[in-house]
């Protein structure tokens, strides 16, 4: 019979979150590592090279030990992924309520988009891979205590939090992809579309000057304005 290997072995052992597991199995060598130092090392790996660059291999290496180490803490790379998530929600700062909730969510919502810009890979995971883990939760209870106050059901203040995290996630990604692209080719061309005669809306874009986010004219910040339409949406 095949010896299993440390990934199937320890994966059979998955029962629930990894919040809900110890750190490591009481049976074995006593424990050389924590999951804080190997999520440390895969988010320093993740904001140098990217998230494809994360694998259990590149960790232990980073980490000076083997990768079949790293199964006795991590059962798989999605939970990697999840302590990475939920790790770099700690640096938010969440000060209690101050009484205005549009005013505490969107000071929320500018740390979160501060937070995406220090860690690129993070959007993809928030996007495709929510998570919640202890500091998360941190999170949601502040929002959930900046919403104490209004009358919204608890279900649409829970959609609040998570439109709160996708739209700034949602935004980093497009400024990410902006910055790859040449913009001023983009708005040279957009130019000659709204000269063509062809396209009056386009045209108009240009003609009011600063219309559909600063194509024609200065550039504005869209995300606070999205933001509190989307929020008015949801809570009412």
């Amino acid at each position: 019979m095949a010896t299993p290997t440390p990934e199937a072995h320890v994966t059979q052992r998955q029962d629930g979150p990894i919040w809900l597991r110890p750190e490591q199995s009481r049976a074995g060598r006593p424990a050389e590592r924590s999951r804080a130092e190997i999520t440390a090392a895969a988010v320093e790996l993740a904001d140098r090279e990217g998230l494809d660059a994360v694998s259990m291999r590149r960790v232990a290496t980073a980490l000076g030990t083997g990768a079949a180490s790293l199964y006795r803490y991590v059962a798989t790379r999605d939970e990697l992924l999840d302590l990475m998530t939920d790790s770099v929600a700690a640096e938010y700062d969440l000060p209690a309520p101050g009484g205005d909730w549009q005013a505490d969510l969107l000071a929320v919502a500018r740390q979160a988009r501060q937070i995406m810009r220090r860690h690129p890979w993070l959007p993809a995971l928030v996007i495709g891979r929510p998570v919640l883990g202890p500091h998360g939760a941190d999170l949601l209870e502040h929002v959930l205590a900046v919403l104490a106050d209004h009358p919204a059901e608890p279900a649409r203040k829970v959609e609040a939090f998570a439109l709160l995290g996708g739209l700034a996630a949602l935004f980093a990604q497009n400024e990410a992809a902006a910055a790859a692209t040449d913009v001023a080719h983009r708005t040279a061309y957009l130019r000659h579309l709204a000269a063509d005669g062809g396209h009056p809306r386009i045209a108009a874009l240009f003609a009011g000057g600063g219309g559909g986010g600063g194509v024609g004219g200065a550039p504005r910040d869209l995300f606070e304005d999205a933001l509190v339409r989307a929020l008015a949406g949801v809570l009412g």
